[in-house]
């Protein structure tokens, strides 16, 4: 059989279709006698020729990899010989690669331990004192211990003193390159025994990796994957050469000379490590050694006659396969914003920037500028409160800069700052809207990759403006609607589809005059089925989710109904990750408009978001080689389909074809969205939902491991809005199976939650989850807390995080912490778990969290002698928890029993030089006042100690006092005392200055307070309050002025239920202007 074989085998190779087509016929016959085993074994070790030898390994390879089980004892005993020996006696690399490719399958089913030829073979060639017999050695060795690591674990010490001497060969850089990648398999799976041997190793790693560059770049580049996957599984064993890695990695991304991708790797290790090891990287010095290579790298002008990928016209801003060294160089500085103190990181990097942004060179201003940008989202803080003015002054004046590179650099750090520096940026509108008009009064004439900039920024700087958008509201509207109606170019048009969602999140129903038009306009894009309109009906459906949420109920609920058959629709009609993504996004904003529009398309709707979720779409797999023969062994034989998955261990999930894996952003943004869309459908549709949620539930739950963290953090996310689903369901309808339904949610959901605090490594998603956490808090409190030990668990989950303890904090790690000096993200971090503390204190009695709240309160107190942020951060937490104490049983004296070791620190708040530290302090001391001033008849040196001093405090404070929003939490907070003591305060004073610091103006959420303030005053001292109301008629009629324009509709109810003269001039008070 084997010479007809090797006859087919040749044809294969012919340049003729009908041949081929003849052959691979011949073959799939031939694949059915079990005699092809041997026959192809004797083809691969007796043909002349190395393609047709290649070839019958690659067939057998194939055959060993989907029915293993099908092939005799005996031929696999033949196989397991003919193999090794084929290997021995080979000559051609080709054929030895696909050799041991083959015998990398083979080791899935048949392990080291049942091979021993194999170890003999492995461990003669590893050692042999040929060179070129120690090369094949390793070739074998790194392609069985990639496909199957773990049985190899018993030799992997054996196997790391091997490469310590194979590294030392460099002479021979590719028995290295076989090493590093098999050392690469192995990381992994390295246990702690093998650590300090594998600690050493990395000097002669890094000479191996300079001698390797200088023979084959491309093999480097491969080999340097090995520090990712040390950072991966074992990050400790760098952290004492990280100074050595450093140095290393910044001299091959220095060097222009090496390619692109070799640099794009070193540019990604300073990265990873800065992310993992911030704290080792300042520590070590080596912050300045890293800007002074990285800035060249950004600044660096683009060969002569070309561009930067991004500078290009028909560049796509949505493009993120950049892979060039100059956009991992800013990578890395928005890595150093990301996870480093900024004011160690300024201090260096500025003098850096400042000289770039002053060059005659336009890449170097651009540089500068690309550096602002990418600063703005991790030390948002720091520059808000110490550089905006000045940097925004830097990004106004590069927009009329002469080159274009340097203007369009300009609109990106603008985009950012919009995006990131809020409030505060918004507060410069008046400087801003005529440069960003400006460019929009162009746009016909001007290129289009450079409007797309500018509509980047405007679209950043608009959606936060809120009502400050008003007077720009016309000029910007005529600007799109003419956009929508005249411009040929579809990006312009689709620019301005998505400005005007961005307008409509901060118009809202100021957006009302306009709705018809812009309404008629997406209809038309969403109803027209050419290729050509895909990416305009995707951004049509966003921009119609926002105004969804935007326009107000009223104008939206007519077409809820619509809009969900237009998804159904377009779901059914066009296979587009991108639009499904959007349409689901399209019904959770209808659910929270219109729910019961959704109701009878649930599961149409479930159906296919629970598709999006399970699909592996758009996940493609790297082969390694060209498969020739993918398809012939595809239908060999039908009855062979059950043992194609699993192996006898019952897994088979490294293939050694595959190189790697990777997956289409589209496809991750679909399943992040969908999680999202998913969680908020399930909460605004309720009792609908039910026979849903198991399986949605399901599905969500499964994608906590996904390997990409936006995906992560939707899911966890989800999962959470699915309890407050079930909660909310059980609320309207208490039954003792949709209450055993909520607990058994919780009882998976929390237990998940604390797990990913504690060993989830990306902060983001950690954050993430503890939002989520907190929100299920909220919604469920004490439901929340039934199971037995859950209230610690949470509790040391909080705990853990303020002492940075998690591993995505790099807790345990091997550095004393700075303390004090901290990146902004990690300290948002640790306000995500801090605003845990007052749900718990509201969700359960006081005398049941007093011991907890005893171990957590000095970690937020610690944080009082930090940045401005931390010190808000700490009073305000005191305030809410204060507040918490308010409505539980045994609150009001847990509150007493803290109030001396708080009172000094919320009084110290109120002389704080920052606004908001005062503002929250304040609260916090109304808060302690409210919780414990009932206490006085139990306690009343409480009272003669504590109100008198307040008092005063706040009477000095509200004398001097210019930011609105501190007067008033003064005014609720001087409120919380007269409600929680009357006794304890002289109304005589304090009333009439109270009123005359109303209406509030800014912090409308502490109405409910004053208001309830003022009916109980009335109620039990009216003389006192219609004789102050007297002397102050101004104050009442804005009082009521206020309450008319904010409540109007509850004003009007009131309004009628008055007698006739009452209401006249009632009505008169409040029309007089």
């Amino acid at each position: 059989m084997s010479g007809e074989l090797e006859q087919i085998l040749l044809q294969l190779t012919q340049p003729d279709n009908a041949i081929i087509q003849q052959a691979t016929a011949q073959l799939k016959l031939a694949f059915k006698d079990p005699a092809i085993i041997p026959a192809l074994c004797a083809v691969m070790t007796g043909s002349q020729n190395s393609q047709i030898r290649q070839s019958a390994a690659v067939m057998l390879r194939m055959r060993v990899k989907k029915h293993w089980k099908k092939i005799s004892p005996d031929h696999r005993e033949s196989l397991k010989a003919v193999v090794l020996q084929a290997f021995q006696q080979e000559t051609e690399h080709t054929v030895r690669h696909s050799l041991s490719q083959l015998s990398a399958v083979m080791v899935k089913h048949e392990t080291p331990d049942r091979w021993p030829a194999l170890f003999t073979l492995l461990n003669q060639s590893t050692k042999s004192n040929n060179p070129m017999d120690r090369q094949v050695g390793l070739l074998l060795l790194s392609k069985v211990v990639e496909s199957n690591p773990e049985p190899f674990k018993p030799h992997y010490r054996q196997l790391l003193q091997l490469f310590g001497t194979v590294l030392r060969d460099l002479d021979n850089p590719t028995a290295m390159y076989y090493s590093i990648l098999t050392l690469t398999a192995m990381t992994a799976y390295t246990g702690t025994e093998e650590m300090n041997l594998m600690r050493s190793l990395i000097p002669t790693l890094i000479i191996a990796l300079r001698h390797l560059i200088k023979a084959d770049q491309d093999q480097a580049s491969e080999a340097m994957e090995v520090f990712d996957e040390l950072m991966e599984s074992e990050v400790s064993i760098m952290v004492p050469h990280i100074t050595e890695i450093v140095h290393f990695c910044l001299e091959v991304s220095a060097d222009t000379t090496l390619t692109d991708s070799l640099r794009v790797k070193a540019l990604s290790c300073i990265a990873f490590l800065i992310r993992l090891k911030s704290k080792t990287v300042l520590k070590q010095k080596l912050l300045n050694p890293i800007l002074q290579t990285v800035f060249p790298v950004l600044s660096a002008a683009p060969p002569p006659g070309e561009e930067d990928p991004e500078d290009e016209e028909n560049s796509n801003e949505d493009d993120t396969d950049n892979e060039s060294p100059k956009h991992f160089a800013a990578q890395v500085i928005d890595t150093m914003a990301l996870h480093m103190p900024p004011e160690k990181l300024f201090h260096q990097l500025m003098p850096l920037t400042q000289a770039c942004l002053a060059s005659d060179n336009p890449y170097e201003r651009k540089a500068g500028l690309m550096c602002l940008a990418v600063l703005a989202e991790g030390c948002a803080d720091h520059i808000r409160t110490k550089m905006l003015s000045s940097m925004l002054q830097t990004v106004c004046q590069s927009l009329s800069d002469s080159n274009q590179v340097v203007r369009s650099a300009g609109l990106f750090a603008l985009g950012q700052f919009s995006e990131h520096l809020q409030p505060e940026v918004s507060k410069y509108c008046a400087e801003l809207m005529p440069l960003l008009l400006g460019y929009m009064s162009a746009l016909n004439q001007a290129k289009i990759g450079h409007v797309t900039k500018a509509f980047y920024a405007l679209e950043n700087f608009l959606e936060n403006l809120g009502s400050e958008i008003e007077p720009y509201l016309p000029t910007l509207m005529e600007t799109m609607l003419s956009a929508l109606s005249n411009a040929e170019n579809l990006k312009l048009k689709e620019l301005a589809v998505s400005a005007i969602g961005a307008i409509a999140n901060a118009a809202k129903e100021k957006l009302v005059p306009y709705f018809l038009p812009v309404i008629e306009s997406l209809k038309g894009f969403l109803t027209d089925t050419r290729d050509e309109m895909r990416s305009l009906q995707t951004q049509a459906l966003d921009t119609l989710s926002v105004l969804a949420r935007t326009i107000g109920k009223e104008v939206f609920s007519p077409l809820a109904a619509e809009c969900v058959q237009l998804g159904l629709n377009l779901t059914n009609a066009i296979d587009d990750p991108d639009l499904r993504r959007c349409t689901y996004s399209l019904f959770s904003a209808v659910s929270t408009v219109s729910p019961d529009c959704l109701n009878p398309h649930l599961t149409a709707i479930t159906t296919i978001m629970l598709l999006s979720l399970k699909s592996t779409e758009g996940v493609t797999a790297h082969l390694e080689e060209d498969k020739t023969f993918v398809l012939l062994d595809d239908d060999d034989d039908d009855e062979a389909q059950g043992d194609t998955i699993l192996d006898e261990e019952g897994t088979d999930n490294v293939d050694p074809d595959i190189a790697g894996f990777s997956v289409e952003n589209a496809y991750i943004d679909e399943k992040e969205d969908t999680c999202d869309a998913l969680g908020e459908i399930a909460f605004n549709t309720g009792a609908a939902f039910q026979p849903f949620l198991e399986s949605s539930f399901q599905q969500v739950y499964e994608l906590r491991d996904f390997p990409h963290e936006d995906v992560r953090r939707a899911a966890f996310v989800a999962m959470g809005q699915f309890c407050r689903a079930q909660h909310k369901v059980w609320q309207e309808n208490p039954t003792e199976a949709d209450h055993q339904a909520l607990q058994k949610l919780l009882g998976v959901v929390l237990p998940s939650f604390l797990e990913a605090v504690h060993s989830e490594r990306e902060r983001q998603v950690v954050m993430g989850v503890l939002e989520a956490m907190n929100a299920v808090l909220k919604a469920c409190q004490g439901e929340a807390l039934q199971s037995p030990g859950r209230l610690q668990e949470i509790s040391q989950a909080i705990r853990d995080v303020l002492k940075k303890r998690t591993v995505c904090q790099d807790g345990g790690g091997d550095e004393a912490d700075d303390e004090e000096q901290q990146a902004e993200y990690d300290a948002m971090l640790q306000e995500f778990a801090g605003e845990g503390i007052p749900l718990l204190a509201s969700a359960v009695p006081a005398e049941t969290f007093q011991p907890y709240l005893n171990e957590l309160l000095p970690l937020i107190m610690n944080k009082l002698s930090y940045t401005v942020a931390d010190r808000s951060f700490s009073v305000g937490t005191l305030g809410e928890i204060l507040q918490s104490l308010v409505n539980v049983s045994g609150g009001r004296a847990c509150a007493g029993k803290l109030s001396n070791q708080l009172l000094p620190v919320l009084v110290a708040g109120v002389r704080d030089s920052d606004s908001e530290v005062r503002n929250n302090s304040v609260f916090a001391l109304g808060a302690l006042a409210q919780a414990a001033g009932p206490l006085v008849a139990r306690y009343p040196s409480i009272i003669m100690k504590y109100y008198p001093m307040m008092l005063s405090l706040f009477s000095n404070l509200l004398s001097k006092e210019q930011d609105r929003r501190v007067i008033d939490n003064l005014c609720a907070a001087l409120c919380r005392m007269i409600m929680s003591n009357m006794e304890g305060v002289p109304l005589e004073q304090v009333f009439p200055a109270l009123l005359a610091h109303l209406p509030l103006k800014e912090d409308m959420e502490e109405n409910k307070t004053v208001y309830s303030c003022l009916a109980m005053l009335y109620s039990q001292k009216p003389a006192l309050v219609r004789l102050c109301l007297l002397e102050t008629q101004n104050t009442l009629v804005m009082l009521l002025r206020d309450v008319a324009q904010r409540h109007s509709k509850e004003f009007e109810v009131a309004m009628k239920s008055l007698p006739a003269e009452q209401k006249m001039k009632l009505t008169g008070a409040v029309s007089q202007s």
